[in-house]
């Protein structure tokens, strides 16, 4: 399932939601759990149907045996989970009109509880009568909505759906988007860095469960035994309604866990202190109104000082007012930092404003700097979230750098500072993400600075092996432009020089140069730099395969050959560019003001748009800016060549001998004099510093784009003086007429 086809799924999902609160008596937020469970049903069904025969198989083989188990034993073992008949998704979607379907989704969803402990009393299954009581087919209606969700449909798309249903209800109840969840690729960066591959995984403000999920993704893409995955999740959520949310997410994701209702702040639902190999929150922020007097003797919270107001200790507090906590964001952080066992690590969302704070707050910072327990910072572009702007930071632990004697080991504390606000992808006018190659090229960093620079060298390889998966399309895609550009050009010529013109239309088709272009009119001679380019390209990259010899050197002679195709393809671009708004100009003028309408030479005359088309595809357009990752899908699907070589550029100009190095705007690791220099402030940008980047363009090329651009805004400009001059026109002939 691709991001498009998931934003129309939403869509759909939304538009059922709103046709279901009009139908109904019940309210917009009480909407989503009916919802959810369906999709619950269609996920856990698809992930049934990919190991159903696996199970029939194992279930075949033990027939007559001593040891011969029951279907549901085999299918919880194989699939985490058992789907009766009654229980199975196109069992319920071909149910006639008159059947009981609320009676029918009720019985499915008890079913599985019975064979799953852990979803007692999770799935929604009265709600279900509420819906169908007003209008009987309406839950009939949903269930073919949601049919058409891919079997290859995996990853967090619950966690998404959910986020989004947030959001939409936020927005629709008025509220300021204060409860939000962590988008997916901001997680699998968290996780990325912290590398949960076995052990015991806990958020405390889990939400829908959305990180756990991503653990669980890490591991199957890491590890090639994904049937035991040694994780075992703890999490907490205030809510009651999202706690069922997050246990069906891991029961539908093949995950172990256990899942809380708690106020983190007052309850400590797993006993926390001391007891976690991985911690992962995005907890609220900025929260003002937890009790101090309450948590100020819990461990949890005051092994590292507790944020108080100033003066709070001295202030006499009059009878019945209660002492509050001014921000409880290092809550929090004092949370994950005592939660870790002694080679914990942490991944915690943090606002920006978190790592200036002052008072009270920086003191406990200065505290957890002293400690060696954060080993790296990451400052968030604005914009990463679905429902705030709020700018924001990542806070990594790593308990296994702890500092036990501050005065002997300090010249040992050091933090890896990266400011990623330059690094995401536009998904919208108002909302970022980080590609998937913008998620490993970051947390190659972490790598390097580790001293895992094999993880460089092997990330390059991934590249160059796409890239050489890719690169036959870039001369198909030359091709197919020259011929069709070719085609089109020649076919036009012949019609106008055939076409019936009158003398005043001749004069205009001179005046726009039409004439000249027929005359002038040559079929694409090939273009030999870019052939040659592209051989010795080709030959390099397949000869590089061949051999296998992924050192740095190798890997960095190889692409400069790549680079010089890229600078040829670009020039290349640029002349196919130019031509084609030349004929598409021409093209629209004799279209509007030259071809007669029944004119049948014209009518069957080349695709404009088929042109186009050929013209992005080589261009590429679609990689850069249009196209959005696939959420689960191969990692070449829908790139290109060029995009591949451009991720390998971008690592290698950084870090040149694939070994870490301080790099001006994006990474710094600070030592503890310079922090202290800082007042230990945790913001990357005070470290990383900025780089002032160049365009790339000589003054010549410059001075193209912008005679370019001009005569753009010229022919726009004339353009809209005449579509005024003839809505004056009408506008007049309209009041003639009255």
């Amino acid at each position: 399932m691709t991001n498009q086809e998931l934003k129309k799924l939403n869509e759909d999902l939304w538009s059922a939601a709103k046709k279901m609160r009009s139908d109904s008596d019940l309210k917009l937020n009480e909407i989503d759990t009916p919802i959810l469970g369906l999709i619950f049903l269609k996920f856990a069904d698809n992930k049934y149907t990919i190991v159903e025969k696996d199970i029939e198989d194992e279930l075949k083989a033990q027939e007559n045996s001593r040891r011969q188990r029951e279907i549901h034993e085999i299918a919880i073992e194989k699939c985490g989970f058992y789907l009766p008949r009654i229980a199975r998704y196109k069992y319920l979607l071909n149910l006639p009109e008159e059947a009981d379907i609320a009676k029918a989704i009720k019985e499915a969803m008890d079913e599985i509880e019975s064979y799953k402990p852990e979803l007692k009393d999770v799935l929604p299954q009265d709600e279900y009568f509420a819906l169908a009581r007003i209008d009987s087919s309406l839950l009939k209606t949903l269930l073919k909505n949601f049919s058409d969700i891919p079997v290859t449909a995996s990853g967090d798309i619950f966690g998404k759906i959910y986020e989004f249903f947030l959001g939409k209800f936020a927005m629709s109840e008025g509220q300021g988007g204060g409860e939000f969840y962590t988008p997916t690729s901001v997680v699998k960066y968290m996780v990325e860095v912290i590398e949960p591959y076995q052990g015991t995984v806990f958020d405390p403000a889990c939400g829908s469960g959305g990180m756990f999920v991503q653990c669980s993704n890490f591991v199957n893409r890491r590890t090639s035994d994904t049937k035991e995955k040694d994780l075992f999740v703890y999490g907490a959520e205030k809510t009651l309604a999202t706690v069922k949310l997050a246990k069906m997410n891991i029961v539908v994701n093949g995950l172990r866990g256990s899942i809380k209702q708690a106020n983190a702040y007052y309850e400590d639902a797993h006993e926390s202190f001391g007891k976690f190999d991985y911690i992962m929150a995005n907890p609220p922020f900025n929260v003002k109104d937890v009790n101090y007097d309450r948590i100020k003797d819990d461990i949890r919270f005051n092994t590292y000082g507790i944020p108080q107001n100033k003066g709070a200790k001295t202030k006499k507090k009059k009878e019945g007012e209660v002492n509050l906590v001014p921000n409880g964001n290092y809550l929090w952080i004092n949370l994950f930092a005592t939660s870790l066992k002694p080679n914990g690590k942490a991944a915690l969302v943090m606002p920006n404003s978190a790592s200036d704070a002052r008072h009270s707050e920086r003191d406990i910072r200065e505290t957890l700097i002293k400690k060696g327990l954060i080993s790296q910072m990451v400052t968030l572009s604005s914009n990463m979230f679905s429902t705030v702007t709020l700018p924001a930071s990542l806070w990594f632990f790593d308990k296994s750098k702890e500092v036990l004697d501050f005065e002997t080991e300090k010249d040992n504390i050091k933090i890896l500072f990266v400011d990623a606000r330059n690094v995401y992808r536009q998904i919208d006018r108002a909302h970022r993400e980080f590609t998937q190659e913008q998620i490993w090229n970051l947390g190659v960093i972490t790598s390097l600075y580790q001293k895992k620079e094999h993880r460089f060298t092997e990330l390059v390889h991934q590249y160059i092996e796409s890239t050489e998966t890719l690169f036959s399309h870039c001369k198909l895609s030359y091709e197919a432009f020259t011929e069709a550009y070719d085609e089109l050009a020649e076919a036009f010529s012949k019609w106008y020089l055939q076409a019936e013109i009158t003398d005043a239309q001749k004069k205009r088709a001179d005046e726009e140069q039409l004439s000249d272009f027929v005359i002038n009119c040559k079929k694409f001679e090939q273009n030999k730099s870019f052939t040659s380019a592209f051989a010795k390209a080709e030959t390099i990259l397949k000869k590089y395969i061949r051999t296998s010899n992924s050192d740095n050197d190798s890997q960095r002679k190889l692409v400069e050959v790549l680079t010089a195709f890229e600078i040829e393809k670009k020039t290349t671009k640029k002349d196919f560019d130019k031509r084609s708004r030349i004929l598409e100009k021409l093209y629209k003028f004799a279209e509007k003001e030259l071809r007669s309408k029944d004119d049948k030479v014209w009518k069957a005359l080349p695709s404009l748009k088929a042109l186009r088309k050929l013209l992005d595809a080589f261009i590429e357009h679609n990689n850069e800016q249009v196209n959005r990752e696939p959420l689960v899908t191969d990692e070449t699907e829908g790139k290109s060549a060029i995009y591949f070589i451009k991720q390998i550029q971008w690592l290698q100009e950084r870090f040149p001998e694939a070994k870490y190095g301080d790099v001006i705007g994006l990474c710094k690791v600070a030592n503890y004099s310079e922090i202290e220099e800082q007042d230990f402030s945790l913001n990357a940008g005070r470290y990383v510093g900025v780089v002032i980047e160049e365009d790339g363009m000589t003054e010549e090329e410059f001075s193209d784009k912008i005679s370019d651009l001009t005569k753009e805004l010229n022919e726009l400009y004339d353009s809209s003086v005449r579509t005024t001059e003839k809505i004056t026109l009408n506008i007049k002939e309209l009041l003639r007429n009255d």
